[in-house]
């Protein structure tokens, strides 16, 4: 069954799934914004009793395709960190950017790195690699793009998030994304169902809830119908209970 659900901050994710109707959560497991270890969440029993389903999101830092082994290298351990953790929750999986590399790298070298990350480890939850809004130095911006990640990884035990921000910032036309992407990828394993505060194209990663951004919400509705996989929206916190409500009956759920 699809689950819709939502990324929820603070101290207690049960409850705030609860007052946004989510049937699953995404959760940090350290400083988004930082690169310390995981430690085990108090509230991880509780959490895992829920019945939720359990998604982790890697912190933003993270770049494996980086050029730089002092992000690239540092990136893979958090990588594993965070997987650990996950998988003590039961975490359905881990969502990683899909990273970038530096000006005047050849983007084919960050790909690489991508393929290595797997070759060298394997990790006890799915790695979800999430396409991104911006940078022409991105792996996992444009299908173009995706279609060369994914020669590298694909033979690996890794899953693909589509955001639909992201896609929209792209330049992407949200129509056709499913299809598109799973021509390249054969699958889609959770989308992230976000509006955005910027016109189409505008490599702008600024999230809006459904009533209030620039995607109809009806095509952000089209994309979660076409994937047929979880969903988590990541609009803010006020908006959640009716963006998740909003999807639940133009689904039918």
């Amino acid at each position: 069954m699809v689950l819709i659900g939502a990324h929820v901050r603070g101290t207690d994710p049960v409850a705030e799934a609860a007052r946004v109707g989510a049937q699953a959560v995404q959760v940090f497991l350290a400083d988004p914004q930082g690169w310390k270890k995981p430690v085990r969440r108090e509230d991880a029993d509780a959490l895992t009793a829920s019945g939720l389903g359990i998604y982790a999101h890697a912190p933003y830092l993270v770049n494996v395709a980086s050029t730089n082994n002092r992000i690239r290298i540092p990136s893979r351990n958090m990588i594993a960190q965070h997987a650990a953790a996950a998988a003590d929750l039961g975490a359905r999986g881990l969502v990683v950017h899909g990273g970038h590399v530096g000006d005047g790298d050849d983007v084919a070298v960050g790909i690489d790195n991508w393929r290595k990350t797997f070759e060298r480890a394997t990790f006890p939850v799915r790695v979800l690699v999430e396409n991104t809004a911006g940078g022409e130095n991105a792996c996992a911006r444009t299908l173009d793009r995706w279609a060369q990640l994914w020669d590298a990884i694909g033979g690996y035990d890794v899953g693909v998030c589509l955001d639909t921000c992201h896609a929209w910032a792209a330049g992407e036309d949200l129509e056709t994304i499913v299809e598109r992407l799973t021509a390249i990828t054969g699958r889609i394993d959770l989308v992230h169902a976000n509006s955005s505060r910027d016109p189409h194209g505008s490599s702008r990663d600024r999230h809006a809830g459904f009533a209030d951004g620039t995607i109809p919400r009806e095509l952000i509705a089209h994309v979660v119908r076409e994937a047929g996989c979880d969903v988590v929206v990541e609009t803010p916190a006020e908006s959640q209970a009716d963006d998740i409500a909003y999807l639940r009956e133009a689904l039918g759920l």
